[in-house]
């Protein structure tokens, strides 16, 4: 209940703000006035602060994951500075320094999913059929460097790669029967040993360490300029590397993360 009184509140300030700037333009749109501050080709600051959401999933989604029962983002929350500078009327570039934190809990009936669980104090490695329970959380920064192109007065659109490092990461869950009281875990191969696991005495595991501690990807976004100082933006931080490192071979997928942030920003 307190999470969705705050959620709440953001939006509430976030549309607030958005309208009391967009009441106070009342000129007509023109490259001189929402340009950069100072200049059409001129260089400046952003200081952005968003809420970010999204998860870390396996693309395309495997056969193995044969329904997702629960996808909830835990939400998560970004703030960072851009330098930015326009080398004409249309295109500029950027670079930040962006500090994040993402997470997500999901809830997925799975069917030979390739994994390693731990149970009573064993850990086993095979191919688990039932419910797989999984916790994420994230804590980096991600440096952005982009192109911008200036597609109005007032729309910008930006796009190009991302670096993140990780200070802090988690990766783990549970593994019980489904629904339907289906849980079991075939050791070694899809015909092993079957041990049965069910939700009153569940099955962990804990990947957090196997985890690499940097990603890398495309970042693409938009920035409307609501008033002469204020920005509102959307972003997608799409990564294009593998979360697992190398030699990782617990779980069958790579997996990616992708997450999306909407916030303010406010241009010096």
């Amino acid at each position: 209940m307190m999470k969705m009184i705050v959620t709440y509140k953001l939006k509430y300030l976030f549309a607030t703000v958005v309208l009391l700037c967009s009441a106070v333009s009342q000129a007509q749109d023109s490259w001189d006035r929402w340009g950069p501050t100072r200049g059409m080709k001129g260089a400046g600051v952003l200081v952005r602060a968003g809420y970010t959401f999204g998860g870390t999933t396996p693309l395309p989604l495997p056969n193995e994951i044969r329904a997702i029962n629960e996808f909830s983002p835990k939400g998560g929350a970004t703030i960072g500075v851009d330098i930015y500078k326009m080398f004409g009327k249309r295109w500029g570039a950027s670079m930040g320094w962006h500090f994040f934190y993402e997470g997500f809990h999901t809830s997925a009936d799975v069917k030979n999913y390739k994994m390693s669980l731990t149970m009573d104090g064993n850990t086993m490695s095979g191919y688990f059929t039932g419910t797989d329970v999984t916790n994420t959380d994230m804590w980096g920064m991600t440096i952005p460097i982009l192109a911008t192109l200036r597609m109005s007065p007032r729309w910008n659109f930006s796009f190009g790669p991302y670096f993140s490092t990780y200070f802090k990461r988690n990766f783990s869950g549970l593994g019980y029967d489904n629904d339907k009281g289906v849980g079991y875990l075939r050791v070694d191969d899809p015909t092993g040993e079957k041990i049965y696991m069910d939700r009153t005495n569940p099955s962990t595991y804990d990947f957090t360490d196997n985890m690499r501690t940097w990603n890398a990807g495309i970042e693409f976004g938009f920035d409307w300029k609501a008033c002469k100082h204020m920005n509102v933006f959307a972003k997608v931080d799409w990564g294009l590397t593998n979360i697992w490192e190398k030699d990782f071979d617990a779980v069958a997928f790579k997996m990616y993360p992708v997450y999306a942030t909407f916030g303010l920003a406010y241009r010096y």
